[in-house]
């Protein structure tokens, strides 16, 4: 007999769908780093940095675009992350912990104290020396690392908690998005840019029109990709938006639904069942289930895995592999970058979220003391992904070198002593009862 679902548990599965396959991609991430960093301290450095940088080109009759690997990395596979980003904002936005404007405010004002104070701690750290471009690097906060790391803890992890970390770490990505589409966007084109927002409103229409073969979005989606990208903002943006644009509700809702379903036993019982009658309503059945989940769940759920376990290890190849050296790790960027993670993001989080709880009404998450805040805080430091992402728009040479190596040293730091303290902080497993015999 199947087990009938509570609408709480049917709204915590695609959650725990989510944590798991970060959590998993999170070791991914992990060793793809330490591969990267092994390649680029071996013998074989220099033909690592080097094929990173090999031109590709595409040419469509007497258009070409030439792009390195590195850069159709950054450029092109980053787009799908930050779809899939899209994707998951809109979610929380939608039916999320970010829906509901009481339970909202705590990771609002966390992950807001999270992007100020690291940013201010960078700056003031440069005292507007050179490389004070790369304030936005510390704001950043890696959802699969910390995902990873808190799965160490199994079921010790309050399920409140896992929320708000990971409604923390969305609302930091929709902030370090404005900041790339704000700040690091030069040299603007504003008719490539025009091209771009007509192809999102025509993704718009299409919607509304109940268009839903899919060719025609990837079409459309890849023309305002090259608009974007000759436009200046950087196209990664582009894959914000679409995942915005998607559907969250489903195109066919249960009652239609579970009518196709009731109509094929009718066809079974009939006395002269054909095949082909049989076969038609099997594939008006599987379209129907199809289009019963809405285009963002099923969106989210088939490039998720993609993204955790292809995107952003081969993002990580790309761009973790940077030179160690004592002259890197001391240099005034690294150390700001560092100190921005490490410190910058536990003060700006705990002391934001202490104001919306004084101030504002929020409250901490069931089974939640400040202790556990402190390490969740610690571990929204480790910002890898996206702030080595940042780097790369922000700074150029051995700036961008150093911008790598703190985001490596902040990253690493937090970590140690966010698993430290949530490993005294959170409540001993309980030990099960030993069966009678």
């Amino acid at each position: 007999m199947q087990e009938k679902l509570t609408p709480i548990a049917r709204i915590s599965k695609p959650f725990y769908r989510f944590f798991q396959i970060e959590a998993a991609g999170g070791i991914a991430l992990l060793l793809c780093t330490i591969i990267a960093l092994i390649m680029a301290n071996s013998p074989w450095s220099e033909d690592y940095l080097k094929f990173w940088k090999i031109p590709i080109a595409i040419s469509i009759a007497d258009l070409s675009l030439s792009l390195s690997i590195g850069h159709w990395i950054n450029d092109g596979l980053m787009t799908i992350f930050f779809f899939v980003v899209g994707l998951e904002i809109k979610r929380e936005l939608v039916s999320g912990e970010l829906k509901n404007r009481q339970a909202a405010m705590l990771p609002l004002m966390g992950a807001a104290g999270g992007m100020l104070v690291p940013a201010a701690i960078y700056l003031y750290t440069l005292g507007g020396n050179e490389g004070s471009a790369g304030w936005g690097i510390p704001m950043a906060t890696d959802i699969a690392f910390v995902v990873g790391f808190l799965s160490l803890f199994g079921k010790r992890v309050p399920h409140g908690l896992k929320i708000f970390i990971l409604s923390l770490a969305i609302v930091d990505d929709l902030g370090a998005i404005l900041v790339i589409a704000a700040v690091y966007s030069t040299n603007i084109s504003l008719g490539a840019l025009g091209l771009g927002f007509l192809g999102l409103v025509a993704i718009a229409l299409l919607n509304r029109l109940g268009i839903r073969q899919v060719p025609v979005y990837i079409f459309f989606g890849t023309l305002i990709w090259f608009a974007f990208l000759a436009s200046g903002v950087h196209p990664t943006i582009a894959g914000v938006m679409l995942g915005l644009l998607t559907p969250s509700s489903a195109w066919i809702g249960d009652r239609a639904f579970l009518e196709v379903v009731g109509s094929i036993p009718k066809l079974w019982q009939s006395k002269n069942p054909t095949q082909l009658g049989l076969n038609k309503q099997v594939n008006h059945l599987i379209a129907t289930a199809r289009e019963a989940v809405s285009p963002l769940e099923r969106l989210e759920t088939a490039l998720h895995p993609w993204v955790a376990f292809l995107i952003m290890p081969v993002f990580a190849l790309a761009n973790a592999g940077v030179p160690l050296a004592i002259d890197a790790l001391t240099a005034p960027v690294s150390v700001a970058v560092a100190l921005g993670l490490f410190l910058g993001k536990p003060i700006g989080i705990i002391l934001f979220s202490w104001l919306a709880v004084a101030a504002l009404g929020a409250r901490l998450p069931d089974q939640v003391r400040w202790g556990t805040m402190l390490g969740a805080a610690f571990l929204a430091g480790i910002g890898f992904t996206m702030s080595i992402f940042i780097a790369g728009l922000a700074l150029e040479g051995d700036f961008l070198t150093q911008g790598k190596v703190g985001t490596m040293l902040g990253s690493l730091l937090s970590a140690v002593f966010g698993l430290g303290i949530l490993y005294y902080s959170l409540p001993r497993a309980k030990l099960e009862p030993r069966a009678a015999r």
